[in-house]
């Protein structure tokens, strides 16, 4: 009981002692996994193949060629139009989000080389409220179109979002008119936009931008889709298939393109790119 007792003590000392965020537990196999390995194997669980969520800087040093990606639109700020308050101020949910993720807002924009291929890239992340689309990211996703417009370059979104940002009503769901619209003028004029669907995509990301791509790919089962299983549910009571909004159900169903495991991400976008002739 004693040496039980005192190897306990001896692990939960152990356990203290090591910084926090070392192992990391994949929600697909239940593995314990070393989180530097996770991060080397581009956030995959190299167990499983599990894809991991991952920032958009992240997103952006693995599909940029090394020192290439040259942000754009940072001068953007997010206003409170509304003056919406929940249980915070919307101020205070943007310094808290920005805080937590170094970023100005939930999409970073720029100009980068894919393979040597030059392109408008943007990339979302999750971590700043959920990549919900306001008036700044949808500003954003409108200008990087217009910009693969001007200079003739394909336009790549990797995508990752719960949809419209609610602290922002009507102003939010007024981007997904206006960045569908700036693509339109895009595919007017033969522009190639190539859309990367990552874990989640949902909401008005989905329902305006996202699904309009030339080429569509999705990441292996992430989940897309416009409104949760259960706001599903709850509405129409329908049951509906076990994994109807996964990207391999959506990829049966004629909603994808194809599925490309991260690590192949680079190449095949560089391959889209050189089969349109962009």
């Amino acid at each position: 009981m004693c040496a039980k007792a005192s190897w306990d003590g001896f692990s939960l000392q152990k356990r203290l002692e090591m910084p926090e965020g070392l192992w990391q537990q994949c929600p697909s196999c239940g593995n314990t996994l070393f989180t530097k390995n996770v991060k080397a194997n581009q956030g995959v669980c190299p167990e499983c193949q599990h894809h991991f969520r991952i920032s958009a800087q992240e997103r952006i040093n693995h599909l940029c060629d090394e020192g290439t990606f040259e942000e754009l639109m940072t001068e953007f700020q997010t206003v409170n139009p509304l003056g919406f308050v929940d249980s915070k101020t919307y101020p205070d949910r943007i310094a808290a989000a920005k805080k937590k993720t170094g970023l100005k807002e939930a999409v970073i924009v720029g100009r980068g080389f894919i393979k040597g291929r030059p392109v408008i890239l943007a990339a979302m992340d999750f971590g700043f409220i959920g990549a919900s689309m306001g008036s700044v990211v949808g500003e954003k996703i409108t200008r990087a179109a217009e910009l693969a417009l001007e200079t003739g370059l394909p336009l790549v979104i990797a995508s990752c979002s719960g949809g419209a940002r609610m602290q922002e009503g009507a102003l939010s769901l007024m981007q997904m008119a206006k960045t569908s619209a700036a693509l339109a003028k895009l595919d007017d004029a033969d522009g190639l936009f190539i859309s990367v669907l990552c874990d989640p995509t949902t909401g008005g990301v989905t329902a305006s931008f996202a699904m309009l791509g030339d080429v569509i790919i999705a990441e292996p089962n992430a989940m897309i889709g416009f409104a949760g299983p259960r706001t599903i549910w709850n509405t129409i009571k329908v049951e509906l298939p076990e994994g109807f909004q996964r990207a391999e159900f959506l990829m049966e169903h004629g909603f994808v393109d194809m599925i490309v495991a991260r690590k192949d991400l680079r190449s095949e976008i560089a391959r889209v790119i050189d089969y349109c002739g962009k």
